[in-house]
C-alpha cells in the first residue's frame, strides 16, 4: 500500500479528537506509515436550524465522507458509528472498530452547577423520549451543533441542563462538567454509541487494522444494529439498543418508542454467535407489544 494514508474527517474538535485515536493506533502498529488527516464539513455539520429527523437523519453526516472515499480524496474515513446509517454502502465496508468507550449518557448542569426551572436539552429523540420519567415536570427542547457549541447555548439560551454522550465528553477532556451519569437502565444508549468505525473501499488490504480492530465492538454493535434495522430505526424514530458482553454470552437492552406512544423496553441474552439474531427476535417482539407486527 502506499506510504502515505489518507484519513477523511469531519472537521469539527470531537471528530479531530477521535480520528486521532484512530491515527496514533495506525501509526503505532505501523511505524512506516505516514498518516495526514483530510478534513471536511457534511451537510449535517451545516444545518443546524432542524432536528436531524427533520432533515434526513444520519445520512448527513456521511455523504461528504463517503464521496472522498470513492474519490481516492481519502483512503479511509472515522465516523462515531452511532452516526452512521443502519444501511452501508456495500462499496464502502465498515473495515475496523475502535474498543468501546463508555457508551453511557451524562448529564451537564450550567457552569453554576445548578439546575434551573429551563428546558433540557437534546439533540436526540431517543433521549426526549426518556427524560420525562428521570425529570418529571422538565419540558426537553432540541439544541444541535457540535458539543462546544451545545456547551455554549447552555449558557446562553435559558437551558436548565444538556444531556451529552459521555464518550465525546471524555474524549474532550471535558469529564469534569458531567454532573450525573445514567445507566443503561436509566437511559438506553444509541446503537453503537462510544464505538467508533473505520470506513474504507471494497477490496482493498486492510490488514495493517487488524490489531486495532475491537471483536467485542463488533459483536456488540451487530447486536444492537441489528434491532435498529429491523424495526427501520434513524434519527427520526426513537430506538435505541445496548449489548454487554457477560459470562460468554451477548446482553442485550432495547427501547422503542410505538406510534400510540407507549415506551418498549426489552432486555434478554444468547450466545456470541447468535448476537445478530438477538437483535432480530427483540426487534420482532417490540413489534409485537406495538401492535405493528410484520415489519421485521
Amino acid at each position: 500500500m502506499n506510504k502515505i494514508l489518507r484519513i477523511g474527517t469531519r472537521d469539527s474538535k470531537l471528530a479531530l479528537v477521535q480520528t486521532e485515536i484512530v491515527a496514533g493506533a495506525i501509526r503505532k502498529l505501523n511505524p512506516g506509515l505516514q498518516v495526514e488527516l483530510v478534513t471536511m464539513k457534511t451537510t449535517g455539520d451545516k444545518i443546524l436550524d432542524r432536528t436531524l429527523d427533520k432533515v434526513g437523519g444520519k445520512g448527513l453526516f456521511v455523504k461528504e465522507l463517503d464521496e472522498a472515499l470513492l474519490s481516492g480524496r481519502a483512503d479511509l474515513t472515522v465516523h462515531s458509528y452511532k452516526d452512521m446509517p443502519m444501511e452501508l454502502n456495500p462499496l464502502l465496508p465498515v473495515v475496523a472498530l475502535s474498543p468501546r468507550e463508555d457508551p453511557r449518557d451524562c448529564l451537564i448542569l450550567p457552569e453554576s452547577g445548578v439546575m434551573g426551572s429551563g428546558p433540557i436539552g437534546s439533540s436526540s429523540l431517543r433521549r426526549r423520549h426518556q427524560l420525562p420519567a428521570l425529570f418529571p415536570g422538565y419540558e426537553t427542547k432540541p439544541v444541535r451543533g457540535n458539543v462546544l457549541t451545545r456547551l455554549r447555548k447552555l449558557e446562553e439560551e435559558g437551558f436548565s441542563a444538556l444531556v451529552l454522550a459521555v464518550s465525546g465528553m471524555k474524549r474532550l477532556g471535558l469529564e469534569n462538567r458531567i454532573s450525573r451519569v445514567f445507566t443503561p437502565d436509566e437511559m438506553v444508549p444509541a446503537a453503537s454509541q462510544g464505538i467508533l468505525a473505520v470506513q474504507g473501499r471494497a477490496g482493498e488490504d486492510y490488514s495493517f487494522l487488524a490489531a486495532f480492530d475491537s471483536a467485542e465492538s463488533r459483536v456488540c454493535s451487530a447486536a444492537e444494529r441489528a434491532f435498529v434495522r429491523a424495526l427501520d430505526g434513524g434519527c427520526s424514530t426513537p430506538t435505541a439498543a445496548y449489548a454487554e458482553l457477560e459470562g460468554g454470552e451477548v446482553l442485550l437492552r432495547t427501547f422503542y418508542v410505538a406510534p400510540d406512544g407507549r415506551q418498549i423496553k426489552r432486555k434478554a441474552a444468547a450466545p456470541i454467535a447468535e448476537a445478530e439474531a438477538l437483535g432480530i427476535r427483540l426487534a420482532k417482539e417490540t413489534l409485537l407489544a406495538a401492535g405493528t407486527e410484520g415489519r421485521a
